[in-house]
């Protein structure tokens, strides 16, 4: 009786070469995606203790020039800003991932030395670490020509403008001579250190019981009288005046013998 089954076709036998061969093609390309240099980019490294690819590093400088821009404003002159990238924690055991996404954490400021987010997004275990970075921007501003002593009224000889840090310190560094020049340090500064809003004394603008003038501003107006201060009117800070119809007010000390008060 026939058999109902088609006659298999015989199968060509391989050649030693050929048999040789065929495990090859797998450990070429088990040695290209282990390769050296070959990391995808937006990856890390674990063959080097999870070290940053260049494309990463690239991708958290960008991160960290933009959330400084937002922050700062539209300042002119722009500051120049440096990005320097630390390194991960050595004893950190992290899968390897093939899509590490940089970000803010929530309440990091962009300034100084801070913290930029490495999260994976793909890989063979999530994971999420913190990538220490240093942020300074470099803008020409009010330094020392000397060593300084607390108690010095400065005058035109000891400052020079030079670029510096602003981000060194949270205290703003004074990049106008009007501002500084007959003013008095409250500390003593060295040869080359930026002159910042805290190294001077602040100004009493009044005493408590002088006559002020009371500037109330609003949306697109402003109105001003005369009242008696409360209390001592220091530079910045706030103080309490009472006007000519007896209104108490809290108000900003801005300059001699005048407050400003927000409506």
């Amino acid at each position: 009786m026939p058999s109902s089954h088609a006659p298999r076709t015989p199968r060509t036998p391989r050649t030693p070469r050929q048999r040789s061969a065929l495990p090859w093609l797998g450990w070429a390309a088990a040695l290209l995606l282990c390769a050296p240099g070959w990391t995808p980019a937006g990856a890390v490294d674990t063959s080097q203790g999870a070290a940053l690819t260049e494309a990463l590093t690239a991708e958290v400088q960008r991160l960290a020039r933009e959330a400084t821009a937002a922050l700062w404003g539209t300042v002119s002159p722009t500051p120049r800003t440096e990005v320097i990238v630390g390194a991960l924690n050595p004893r950190l055991k992290l899968a390897p991932c093939q899509q590490v996404v940089p970000y803010l954490p929530a309440g990091a400021r962009p300034l100084g030395r801070t913290r930029i987010g490495l999260r994976c997004l793909q890989g063979s275990s999530r994971w999420n670490v913190s990538l220490p970075v240093t942020i300074k921007l470099w803008a020409p501003s009010l330094v020392a020509t000397g060593a300084l002593p607390a108690g010095t009224v400065l005058a035109a000889g000891h400052l020079v403008m030079a670029e510096v840090d602003l981000a060194e310190r949270p205290d703003p560094a004074i990049s106008q001579r009007p501002l500084a020049l007959g003013r008095t340090l409250a500390r003593s500064l060295s040869a080359g250190d930026a002159l910042r809003r805290s190294d001077l004394k602040t100004r009493r603008y009044f005493n408590a019981g002088d006559t002020v003038r009371i500037v109330a501003t609003g949306p697109g107006y402003a109105i001003s009288s005369e009242g008696q201060a409360l209390g001592p009117g220091l530079e910045g800070q706030r103080t309490r005046v009472r006007t000519d119809s007896g209104r108490v007010l809290t108000g900003i000390a801005t300059a001699e013998r005048r407050v400003e008060v927000a409506l």
